[in-house]
């Protein structure tokens, strides 16, 4: 078995590329095609697949229909996510709701959200439950770290810890919940199971935190995307909690200005430097890197298996796009 991110994403692509959908509403699903065809990531299905090749050595087809689950599920999120921000790229590509209409991402998110529990459902039945639990309260996760990401958006007295438990929820339960569906799908023990949903949850934060330093002190040229976006939308991430709190109220009279884009940009990162924020917010990636290898410490898998997983959660908190 080979364990890398090539070999996995190809065999995600190849799937989600000879997907079928119902034609009796072809339109339903245009906007479906056109979401899963801008690409991402997969880590969702990677891990999902890697996981269930490591816990049982068998062909990973036996759990590419729970994978595509997950994938287009993750796609759902965003495309209402998208409607809900009022975004018009994603990815590079006009949004759904841009290029056709809200009403038609509406209906087609919730087309992916049924077609994504479909693909979950279709398992042997002596794991059909354990699937089905896993993935809906890893749903309902996900929906309760989206309301309280849109409560942040109104308050300016957010805790690091508030914000951690909110990203645990919105990005690290489904990763949490992709690996913890493998393991299942691999028939692994309940205990096995807990660990590598353990080291989702880890991998996610790590994810995330290092996904905040990029977009403030990232290389733009690598990163795909203009620096500061962050700071210009006053989005609550670590980095901005953390300022607000240490800097004696000198951010909130900054922000409270509302001076020109590139002025805030250049004025908050130099609060962020004299409170070494680059470095700080890098270590506590870093650590939630090395809480998800310590997870999966004492689980049995080859040498390749583990090494896959090590250099993926090390990636995660030293990425540089």
């Amino acid at each position: 078995m080979e364990y890398s991110l090539e070999y996995f994403s190809a065999a995600v692509e190849t799937a989600v590329k000879n997907l079928s959908f119902p034609s009796t509403a072809p339109r339903l699903f245009e906007p479906v095609r056109y979401t899963l065809e801008s690409g991402g990531k997969r880590l969702r299905p990677v891990l999902l697949l890697s996981v269930f090749a490591a816990l049982s050595r068998r062909d990973i087809a036996e759990a590419m229909n729970q994978a595509l689950g997950i994938e287009i599920f993750h796609n759902f999120t965003l495309l209402h996510d998208d409607v809900m921000d009022k975004a018009d790229l994603r990815r590079g590509r006009p949004t759904v709701h841009r290029r056709w209409n809200e009403n038609a991402a509406i209906i087609s998110g919730d087309a992916m959200l049924t077609y994504a529990s479909m693909l979950m459902s279709k398992c042997p039945a002596d794991r059909l439950a354990a699937v089905n639990e896993c993935f809906n309260t890893t749903a309902m996760g996900v929906y309760e770290g989206q309301q309280l990401d849109m409560e942040f958006e109104r308050r300016m007295n957010v805790t690091v810890d508030e914000y951690i438990e909110m990203i645990k929820l919105k990005t690290s339960v489904l990763l949490a919940g992709a690996c913890s569906i493998g393991a299942i799908m691999a028939e692994a023990t309940p205990e096995i199971s807990e660990k590598l949903y353990d080291y989702g949850l880890a991998l996610g934060i790590a994810f995330q935190l290092r996904d905040d330093w990029l977009d403030t002190f990232g290389d733009p040229a690598i990163f795909g995307k203009e620096i500061g976006g962050d700071i210009l939308n006053r989005k609550k991430t670590w980095l901005l909690i953390t300022a607000l709190g240490e800097s004696e109220g000198e951010l909130a009279a900054i922000l409270a200005e509302n001076p020109t884009d590139h002025i805030l940009i250049e004025r908050v990162r130099g609060v962020y430097d004299r409170l070494n924020l680059n470095e700080r917010c890098s270590a506590l990636a870093e650590s939630y890197s090395q809480k998800a290898i310590e997870a999966i410490e004492s689980i049995e898998m080859d040498a390749d298996a583990r090494r896959f997983f090590i250099e993926l959660a090390k990636n995660a908190s030293t990425r540089s796009h």
